[in-house]
């Protein structure tokens, strides 16, 4: 069938209409190569790229709101410390100052994370910068560790050393309670930043599911906020019923144990991101699904995917096709494919193929 109306037979000289059927042979045989041009399958299995539009990543606003909103917080919340810290002596009230201090600036990397991960891809980085957030979260966890653990454990060991009598404690039940409203606000923009990536199940559960680091970082943070100004006040309330200074010190230790816990699993969390990790078995079985409920694929070998970002998949299919399907059948077979899977999982922004075909009985 001729296509469009420059392709139609005109009333022309017999040497005018050979080179106008010349040329909409040409046409024709370049449209029909458009139309399989994914279907150009090796028989040693080599894989084949099929480009996908990429999709314009998802702005995580929530998480980004919870970000700001835990850096200014902890900002007021580190100077109401120092200067409760610097009045009563309070070596867990200077622990906590330091805590809050370092939890700004791991905001602010969050934040430069968020920004340099959004880069167009280039010819240097073809995937794009997806992964730099995630180097930026695993920094934030070792400053944590080391600034922010390491710091509040080396001062209460040394309040431990040299116990000094706490003064004017009333000083630090007072930024005790100002802090603790301050980081309940943050906590509810990290709470509801962290509900968007949570599946069903405990919180462990969703921290290990979710692929935005800086959505569980900051509930994380936050939560550990929270905790450390309990055991702060703990320790200042022993102190001061029983006048024992070390119950002070022993609560920055304590507090300095716990960031080093939240560092380590954030840590952990990073690494697995940073090292490539996969998709979930229910999403690779959906995938299966969708690809083995095509007529013209006898079965999906393998499907193997990668995190490039926390909204950035790859997926490489390994397909088995049906014998006597045609390469123009497979190329729309593989459209429909790509258009399913990309439909119920839009977070897959590239597929690649390595194909193989039966041999005819």
């Amino acid at each position: 069938m001729w296509r469009g109306t420059k392709c139609r037979p005109a009333h022309r000289a017999p040497v005018q209409d050979d080179k106008r059927t010349l040329f909409c042979r040409i046409y024709h045989s370049i449209h029909l190569l458009r139309l399989s041009e994914v279907a150009f399958i090796s028989d040693n299995h080599t894989p084949i790229a099929l480009p996908i539009p990429k999709m314009s990543e998802p702005k995580n606003t929530e998480s980004k709101t919870a970000i700001i909103a835990a850096i200014a917080a902890n900002l007021l919340i580190a100077v109401t410390k120092l200067v409760a810290g610097l009045f009563t002596g309070s070596s867990a009230m200077l622990s906590e100052a330091i805590h809050s201090l370092v939890d700004t600036g791991n905001g602010a990397l969050m934040l430069y994370g968020i920004r340099q991960s959004q880069k167009p891809p280039d010819e240097t980085h073809q995937f794009g910068y997806g992964r730099e957030l995630y180097f930026w979260s695993l920094i934030v966890a070792i400053s944590i560790f080391a600034v922010g653990g390491g710091v509040a454990v080396y001062e209460g060991v040394s309040h431990l050393l040299h116990p000094a009598k706490m003064e004017k404690p009333l000083w630090n039940y007072v930024v005790l309670g100002i802090c603790l409203v301050f980081e309940s606000t943050s906590w509810a923009f990290g709470w509801r930043a962290f509900k968007t990536t949570r599946s069903d199940g405990t919180i462990l559960e969703g921290i290990r599911a979710s692929k935005d680091p800086t959505a569980f970082s900051t509930f994380l943070e936050d939560s550990t906020d929270i905790a450390g100004l309990v055991i702060a006040f703990l320790g200042v309330l022993l102190g001061h019923l029983f006048n024992v200074p070390y119950f002070d010190g022993i609560a920055s230790i304590l507090i300095g144990l716990l960031l080093c816990a939240v560092a380590w699993l954030m840590a952990y969390e990073t690494k697995e991101l940073i090292i490539g990790e996969a998709v979930d078995e229910a999403t690779r079985k959906g995938i299966r699904a969708i690809v083995e409920a095509e007529p013209g694929v006898d079965k999906m070998l393998k499907a193997m995917t990668i995190y490039i970002g926390p909204h950035d998949i790859l997926l490489t299919l390994e397909l088995l096709y049906a014998s006597g399907v045609s390469k123009v059948e497979i190329g729309k077979t593989i459209r429909r494919i790509e258009r399913d899977v990309r439909a119920k999982y839009p977070d897959i922004t590239r597929i690649f193929y390595a194909a193989g075909t039966l041999a005819d009985e």
